[in-house]
């Protein structure tokens, strides 16, 4: 799935105060990262993924490898940082129906 300009832009605004939650070490992308992703994924659509100094690959290498292992789309690369969309229905879902039974019970 190809992101607008407008939805990258609003996804990189969403981004801006998250911390990374998945890092990239000198080891590179091993099964373990891509594990880590899939992790963090599950609880969230956007992810923020520190890329190593040390690692063998540049970050936007590694981004498109990463989101290519995950599934995912490239929201932003910044400097050796990257952040990674997802979009996940099922987490919609429980959102949705948490937010109608806040609702119902203000009501």
């Amino acid at each position: 799935m190809a992101l607008s300009s407008r939805e990258r832009a609003a996804l990189r605004a969403q981004a801006h105060h998250l911390e990374p939650t998945v890092s990239v070490g000198a080891a590179g992308l091993s099964p373990a990262v891509v594990q880590s992703l899939e992790d963090a994924f599950r609880s969230r659509e956007l992810v923020k993924v520190q890329i190593g100094r040390n690692a063998s690959l540049s970050a936007r290498d590694a981004a498109a490898e990463l989101a290519g292992a995950a599934h995912a789309d490239v929201v932003q690369v910044i400097g050796h940082t990257t952040t990674l969309f997802r979009e996940n229905l099922e987490l919609r879902a429980r959102e949705a129906a948490r937010a109608a039974r806040a609702a119902a019970k203000d009501q």
